[in-house]
């Protein structure tokens, strides 16, 4: 057991040296030699798990969306709340940031591929489910509107990088799904939706806390003594 979580966090590691090279260098200009320094792991525990860069990058986009959210009584919150926790994540997580870089890459996604039909795919399911429950306007085609969110939310991210550094990317999403909403929501659901610039990181601070509320049940339930 041991051995297999060191294994898991040898992945893991290289992973993260992967994403921030990938992110600052972008896919072609990385190197191998570069990932293993960031990493300092040894190039035979990198390939154990990646047989090439090429592996490597994919890898990277397999992991864009390993964070749950709370579920939320209005679904249509749930694809806010993943919006703006995106935003809130961006500028100090290299794995979004190079996500974001490969899918934008027009030579490299042609190799590996691109986190958007990821991306487009949760989306589609959660504003399937709002549609299904009346949440949206009749007109919406849940897969459109994700393929548009998607695209809209890349556009924003890409302008907040070069103008700012990604320093005010939560306002300019705020500000995107303030115009964006009325469009997809019905009236009753759209005046419930909390959009605000700060919700990412409130909505994270409470994943944080559920996480820590089930680690301590789960360690008192191993502490606990059979009767």
């Amino acid at each position: 057991m041991a051995q297999q979580e060191r294994a898991v966090k040898t992945r893991r590691a290289v992973l993260e040296a992967a994403a921030v090279v990938f992110a600052e260098h972008g896919y072609t200009a990385a190197t191998v030699a570069d990932i293993l320094r960031t990493a300092g792991v040894t190039k035979g525990a990198l390939y154990f798990h990646f047989d090439s860069k090429e592996a490597l990058a994919r890898g990277v986009l397999e992991v864009q969306m390993d964070h749950v959210l709370p579920e939320r009584a209005i679904k249509m919150q749930e694809v806010v709340d993943l919006a703006m926790t995106v935003a809130h994540r961006l500028p100090e997580d290299p794995l979004l940031r190079a996500g974001a870089r490969l899918s934008t890459d027009p030579v490299g996604r042609r190799q590996y591929g691109s986190a958007w039909p990821l991306w487009v795919g949760e989306l589609s399911g959660i504003l399937g489910e709002a549609h299904r429950r009346g949440e949206t306007l009749a007109h919406v085609v849940p897969r459109e509107v994700a393929e548009l969110m998607v695209s809209s939310l890349n556009g924003v991210q890409l302008y907040a990088q070069m103008e700012s550094g990604l320093r005010d990317v939560e306002y300019r999403v705020s500000v995107l799904l303030k115009h964006l909403l009325p469009s997809i929501a019905s009236p009753a659901v759209l005046m419930r939706l909390d959009v605000a610039e700060d919700r990412g990181a409130r909505v994270l601070a409470e994943t944080a806390e559920d996480q820590d509320a089930g680690d301590h049940e789960r360690g008192r339930g191993q502490l606990a003594v059979p009767a």
